[in-house]
């Protein structure tokens, strides 16, 4: 039964329960129906993100504010008092979310900074980040580990002293065929995912061994852009690196990034 349906049997429902009550007891009927939809509707709204959460291993302290702000929400929303100022208001003011409980986990990450004892095995943001790659930047970012740098190419429009130069393609390269990914049309996307998550960064500066540009300019998706960019087209080299929040992200999550076997089942 879809969504929409089942909001237009709860209509239906109440409609015919109310008419046949007359007066306060009308008004009653109709809260209490409300009231009891309310419940169940949230009950069981709270328990799906209650299981989702806990499969996607979110710490119980956090599990137990979202759904609190959830039903606090919800509650307004069933007495009339609810507006979209409201609820980011009740947002805002969530366990964890105050100045006051902003500050005192900034003062513990000081005090942790100062404690010569504290020992943090990993960033705390690397569990997230395993969260938003794909298998594909996955497999980038271990060739870029085991490879270094690699080079890149844009393609301009050329003219007269650099003046009126046009853009027509950034950052073509060949690491979506040499890392072998399984979808190489979407290694452009891929990358700028990448460098959205501090992983990777675009240079201005060439590699090292300027021989292998030569490989890259003969790419049908450069040989593309050149030809958009007509008979003075130009060609500038780049590179792509891993940063060092990247790097250390790989020697870390990703098996055989380090120089070490993959290990079984994994290439």
């Amino acid at each position: 039964m879809s969504e929409a349906h089942g909001a237009d049997a709860s209509t239906d429902g109440e409609a015919r329960v109310v008419a046949a009550l007359p007066g306060l007891a009308r008004v009653a009927a109709t809260a209490s129906w409300r009231i009891a939809t309310w419940a169940v509707t949230t009950s069981t709204l709270n328990t799906a993100r209650l299981v989702k959460a806990i499969a996607s291993g979110e710490p119980p302290t956090k599990i137990m504010s979202d759904v609190s702000v959830s039903l606090r929400v919800a509650a307004l929303h069933l007495l009339g008092l609810a507006t979209a100022d409201a609820d980011s208001a009740s947002a805002s003011r969530a366990p964890g979310a105050s100045p006051d409980e902003l500050r005192a986990r900034g003062a513990a990450l000081l005090h942790d900074s100062a404690d010569v004892w504290f020992e943090e095995d990993t960033h705390p943001a690397y569990a997230r980040i395993l969260d938003e790659l794909t298998p594909d930047e996955a497999r980038i970012l271990r060739f870029l580990a085991t490879d270094g740098p690699q080079p890149a190419v844009d393609v301009r429009t050329s003219r007269p002293l650099g003046v009126g130069s046009e853009l027509v393609a950034a950052g073509l390269s060949m690491i979506g065929l040499e890392s072998g990914v399984r979808n190489e049309g979407q290694t452009r996307a891929n990358l700028n995912n990448l460098h959205r998550l501090g992983l990777i960064w675009f240079s201005r500066e060439q590699v090292s061994d300027p021989t292998t540009y030569q490989v890259v300019e003969v790419q049908p998706d450069v040989a593309e852009a050149k030809k958009r960019a007509g008979r003075s087209s130009k060609v500038v080299h780049r590179s792509i690196h891993l940063t060092p929040f990247g790097e250390d992200f790989c020697e870390t999550c990703l098996p055989g990034a380090n120089g070490s076997k993959p290990g079984p089942g994994l290439s």
